[in-house]
């Protein structure tokens, strides 16, 4: 293909991904395709000549398109949205015409200046105070491990890039049960290892970390010859929407002087509402804040912005400057891959400024302020049918639920979820309370209405009662 080739192409991919959206509500949200049908349609060697592009885009239509889960259709209710706004999508068009590699300032001026305005504006709208300084990173994975290696390099003195962690003490970090996995896989990366990752209880209807225990533990080690180095918090877990209470974490945290890392990877958004931001009250006290843009705002993944109060520690575990990613002549420049792990960078600020300026705020707020409402009523109605039990009340849009029966409960609600995925006009996820299965519902989807949760409700109480 050639540039010229691209223009009918590009015009027939803008047609046909209006049509897909048009379409979505038609479609079952979750592939229907059994295991290794894809692979099986697929040729085994890769072809020596060129191929007809029609040849090419018939068989995405035809192969790959039954075997996708369209995480865009407004009933998508599982896991959290990754949602992808129509200005968002015709941003990522154009970053990926320019194709720039934005790894330095001279790289693309306007990349780095405009990630530091939008990170910015992004730090205004969730409420976090001045002196707050942003990075976009791919996604809240790579900012907890950042979080996790800037922990473990001020404890050291900052000598573990250096020495290594070979005859150092056992270097600790807490969080409470309700975290993200991508904290273990921080941890693992970062060399510390799986038994150096404490647990702490949660209790309450938050789910949130226990204080007491908290202090507790870190004395333990201490006593113990461990060598404490931070504390990662949540806001809005995966599993219920656990959160901690971030004051009284970060009481302890300067108590003990640890670094602190808060995951608000999904209800971050949200604090883009001020009558939202109680939940994570004391936020401003915390060394690094995670929130992804691209899960409830809209922007498309992936592009998490990564907030920290003073960035020179992150700055001093990460960069590295051989003499051929110096740019000489030019003072006070920002190199924005000395604040990740990876050397290159997209360009993911445009489609966020795109966003923003597309929707304002305010029509943002409105979106996220429609799903709270939308999810507090669905979980009002289970909990008012006969044969359900709300487990987990809403934390924002996300709640848990179960049908009840006088069989094995975790059985009977994993066979009703089957059914429901199977079903296919909504998609919704499992999760575990307190050892027991629930089924997990969130409302997120950038297009849903009203009418597709309230259809959310005639199908779960629809597949219960055939059950």
């Amino acid at each position: 293909m050639n540039w010229e080739d691209f223009r009918q192409w590009g015009r027939r991919a803008a047609d046909w991904a209006a049509d897909y959206h048009a379409g979505l509500r038609k479609e079952p949200v979750r592939a229907q395709v059994a295991p290794g049908a894809v692979l099986t349609a697929l040729p085994d060697a890769p072809p020596e000549g060129a191929e007809a592009m029609q040849a090419i885009f018939d068989d995405f239509e035809q192969t790959i398109m039954p075997g996708m889960t369209h995480w865009q259709h407004p009933r998508f209710f599982a896991y959290f949205p990754a949602n992808a706004a129509p200005v968002s999508v015709l941003a990522e068009y154009f970053v990926s015409a320019i194709a720039a590699q934005c790894m330095l300032w001279q790289t693309s001026p306007a990349a780095t200046e405009l990630e530091t305005r939008v990170c910015d504006w992004m730090r205004q709208a969730i409420g976090l105070p001045d002196g707050f300084t942003g990075v976009i990173q791919d996604s809240a994975s790579s900012a907890t491990l950042c979080a996790v290696l800037t922990m473990r390099e001020r404890a050291l003195d900052w000598q573990g890039n250096k020495a290594g962690l070979s005859g150092q003490p056992r270097l600790r970090v807490y969080c409470s049960t309700e975290v993200h996995t991508s904290v273990d896989r921080a941890i693992w990366i970062a060399g510390l290892g799986e038994e150096n990752l404490v647990r702490i209880p949660t209790h309450g209807p938050t789910r949130a970390m226990d204080a007491n225990a908290l202090c507790n533990a870190i004395a333990a080690d201490r006593a113990a010859g461990h060598l404490p180095a931070g504390i990662i918090a949540c806001t809005g877990g995966t599993s219920a929407g656990a959160s901690d209470d971030i004051a009284a974490v970060m009481d302890v945290a300067e108590a003990e002087g640890l670094y602190t890392h808060v995951d608000a990877a999904w209800a971050g958004s949200a604090m883009i509402c001020p009558e939202f931001r109680a939940l994570w009250a004391g936020v401003e006290r915390a060394d690094s804040v995670v929130m992804n843009p691209h899960k409830w705002l809209g922007a498309q993944f992936d592009c998490t912005t990564h907030f920290l109060r003073d960035p020179k520690d992150l700055v001093r575990t990460l960069a590295i400057q051989p003499e051929y990613l110096k740019t000489h002549g030019a003072d006070g420049i920002m190199n924005y891959s000395e604040w990740s792990v990876p050397l290159g960078r997209r360009f993911r600020a445009l489609k966020l400024w795109f966003l923003i300026r597309a929707h304002g705020l305010e029509g943002l707020r409105e979106m996220i302020r429609n799903h709270v409402t939308w999810a507090q009523d669905l979980a009002k109605r289970l909990e008012q049918t006969d044969g359900f039990e709300i487990v987990t009340q809403p934390m924002l849009s996300l709640f848990t639920f179960r049908h009840l029966a006088t069989a094995d409960l975790d059985a009977h609600n994993q066979d009703l979820l089957n059914r429901i995925n199977d079903d296919g006009r909504i998609y919704l996820t499992q999760t575990r309370i307190d050892g027991a299965l629930v089924i997990r519902f969130q409302a997120g989807a950038f297009t849903a209405t009203a009418e597709d949760v309230a259809m959310a409700y005639e199908v779960i109480t629809e597949l219960a009662g055939a059950g």
